[in-house]
């Protein structure tokens, strides 16, 4: 198939994360990562899925929003985000991700920050993640991408201990992230039992592992002027629930 792409879902639901939080969006879970971080809670997207082409992807995207055509001209937010998985680990996501932008859907691209970012198309929002010590996939950052980032996109740290934080917090001043873009701090979930997988990396023990009210505690004492987030729809539906 010309332009295929391996989807594991899509669905719509309300944005949980970022600065686009609260929001409706369609989701298009694509599978297949090459990573395998110690709070993964979507490795369920590791394999499987069903081929489909770039235009049937953008149908879908057009059916279960209902946007398109007048409701963009009407003002209706078309945000569609990409995800997985790791989404630039296929080349079809390329062209599609252009075809959604030319088409005036707004597009977030979640991205775990371990593949070039820069050929992604200009008007794409990329959220890239810097893989903080507890992930067990730090050494896998491309620190090039951090020059290529623009002032739309947006950095997250997901944090589990002290040291995940600290070592956040000193990405910020090393690379002057908050003067290049929106950065969140994120605080990592306890995966559940249906999220558990033995391809993950070790978590950290229970006796380390940061508070929502800790994580708070040190952005505020140190005045980070970062986005802390939760991850909304876990606190909606059910932690383990999929295709919300």
């Amino acid at each position: 198939m010309s332009e295929s792409l391996l989807v594991k879902e899509i669905y719509l639901s309300v944005q949980g994360e970022s600065s686009w939080a609260g929001l409706p969006c369609v989701f298009v879970r694509l599978t297949g990562c090459d990573l395998r971080c110690s709070y993964c809670d979507s490795a369920y997207a590791f394999r499987g899925g069903q081929a489909m082409s770039v235009a049937q992807v953008r149908e879908s995207v057009r059916r279960f929003g209902g946007f398109g055509g007048d409701a963009i001209n009407h003002g209706r937010l078309p945000l569609v985000e990409l995800t997985g998985g790791e989404p630039l680990l296929q080349k079809a996501v390329f062209p599609l991700m252009e075809g959604l932008c030319e088409a005036g859907h707004q597009v977030l691209l979640e991205t775990s920050g371990a593949h070039d970012i820069g050929e992604v198309h200009p008007s794409v929002c990329r959220i890239v993640d810097l893989k903080c010590p507890s992930s067990g996939e730090t050494a896998r950052m491309v620190w090039e991408n951090i020059d290529k980032l623009r002032s739309t996109d947006e950095v997250k740290f997901v944090i589990a201990t002290r040291e995940d934080y600290e070592w956040a917090r000193d990405q910020l001043t090393r690379h002057r992230l908050v003067q290049r873009c929106s950065v969140l701090f994120s605080c990592s979930a306890p995966l559940s039992e249906g999220q558990q997988c033995d391809e993950l990396h070790d978590a950290p023990p229970v006796e380390q592992v940061l508070t929502r009210e800790a994580l708070v505690d040190a952005i505020l004492a140190d005045r980070l002027p970062v986005r802390f987030q939760l991850q909304m729809h876990k606190f909606i539906w059910p932690p383990d629930q999929q295709g919300v």
